[in-house]
């Protein structure tokens, strides 16, 4: 492969814009890679909130309510307590068009784009448009913490 030089012997407009591009694209990707442990595995960092739990952290039990639930939305999921104690959660994305879910009440997951709901313990559709269940997340509750496993 030639570099690109001027007729003075400097490298030319495109060999910068090229060079200084591939820069900006490596310094990206080691800013975004992940951290590994001694071992080589990813080391994942649950929020800064005193939770350990091996996994994102998203929320005390106590912050789902009893029959009811809440959306992450920045973390693409819905928690669910559909009775004491038991702790569901589903993808936010509404199955019909991709909007994200709003609510949780009455014991359903409520989509406000077109009025789908769906079961809160199953996430299979109680009322379309939709006709899909919402894919469930793994999530990992450890004590009174909740996380949302990778």
């Amino acid at each position: 492969m030639s570099t690109s030089r001027n007729h003075e012997g400097r490298p030319g407009r495109r060999a910068v814009v090229v060079a200084a591009g591939a820069a900006s694209v490596a310094a990206a990707l080691t800013a975004c890679g992940s951290q590994k442990d001694s071992g080589g595995s990813d080391v994942v960092e649950p929020a800064d909130d005193g939770m350990d739990t091996g996994g994102t952290a998203l929320a005390r039990t106590a912050d789902i309510p009893e029959g009811g639930g809440k959306v992450f939305a920045d973390q693409g999921v819905v928690v669910t307590q559909p009775k004491a104690g038991e702790f569901k959660a589903f993808s936010s994305k509404c199955t019909h068009q991709g909007c994200t879910v709003s609510s949780v009440s009455d014991g359903t997951i409520d989509c406000p784009c077109h009025e789908s709901k769906f079961d809160a313990s199953t996430g299979a559709v109680a009322h379309g448009p939709a006709t899909r269940p919402l894919p469930a997340r793994k999530i990992t509750v450890t004590g009174d913490s909740i996380a949302l496993t990778p």
